[in-house]
């Protein structure tokens, strides 16, 4: 599958954030604000990470897929907590590295495989996995009912996928629309809700959260961290870098302030 400029851009964009993960500063932020200190790419929280264990229902003799895994946050905690067997997914070489290292770190390197592949092509055979999370990464693909449809393949009858997603609420004007494409990641807006998108894939709904609050709370407190250490991060990222950072993270809080894009965990099940 040829990949668009805005998806190459995205691309480029994590590559280049995942090869300062390690970096001290960015830990201390992590830690203050997710919970974790795994170079996270995704909003996922420490407690949110830990509710998707049970979930998912993982434990030792389980196998799970965690798709654009970035540097293995979550795939690696979950992994760490339950005693699953993980195999991270995702495109950018240099977040498969720093989750190769960390996986050796933490004693892990032996259940815990980064694989780099395509969510819309995955690269394993059918019904090979217990249990699937991804973590805002729908948001950030436009071919989302193909990586669904991949999810379901790769999924045995009796599994689990859990994921969260920025989203566009349904009922607003096309202006309002319009403005909510300029508030969200690259590929929040979709032709279908992800309810039906996920019925259309071979999934059924079995519990779906609106926890668009909590991601307020964690994207104001991540620009507050990041505006107190602005000087060291832009010494750190490029200063340009750090500039449009903080600026998307101000679109996505206004985003959800405003009502014009939400937060949204699915857990899902094979139909």
């Amino acid at each position: 599958m040829s990949l668009t400029d805005a998806t190459s851009a995205l691309i480029e964009g994590f590559s280049t954030e995942y090869s300062l993960t390690g970096a001290s500063l960015l830990e201390e932020i992590e830690q203050s604000v997710c919970g974790c200190a795994y170079g996270a790419s995704s909003w996922t929280t420490r407690a949110e990470a830990d509710a998707a264990v049970a979930m998912l229902g993982l434990a030792p003799d389980k196998r799970l897929l965690d798709v654009g895994t970035g540097c293995g946050w979550p795939g690696l905690y979950l992994a760490s907590v339950s005693g699953c067997e993980a195999m991270l997914l995702d495109m950018p070489f240099s977040g498969l590295q720093a989750a190769a290292r960390r996986a050796a770190d933490d004693g892990m390197a032996e259940r815990c495989l980064p694989v780099q592949g395509d969510g819309a092509a995955i690269p394993f055979a059918e019904a090979s996995f217990d249990a699937i999370f991804h973590s805002d990464v729908l948001c950030c693909l436009d071919p989302k009912l193909e990586v669904l449809r991949e999810c379901r393949r790769v999924m045995r009858q009796s599994g689990t996928m859990v994921f969260s997603v920025l989203s566009v609420p349904p009922g607003l004007t096309a202006a309002e629309a319009e403005q909510a494409a300029t508030l969200g990641p690259a590929f929040v807006g979709a032709t279908h809700d992800y309810p039906t998108m996920l019925e259309m894939a071979g999934w059924a709904v079995t519990k779906h959260v609106d926890v668009s609050t909590g991601f307020e709370k964690t994207v104001a407190s991540l620009l507050a961290a990041e505006e107190d250490h602005f000087e060291s991060l832009a010494e750190l990222r490029g200063e340009q870098r750090q500039i449009e950072r903080l600026a998307t993270m101000r679109k996505r809080r206004q985003g959800v302030v405003s009502g014009l894009v939400r937060r949204e965990v699915f857990q899902v099940a094979p139909a």
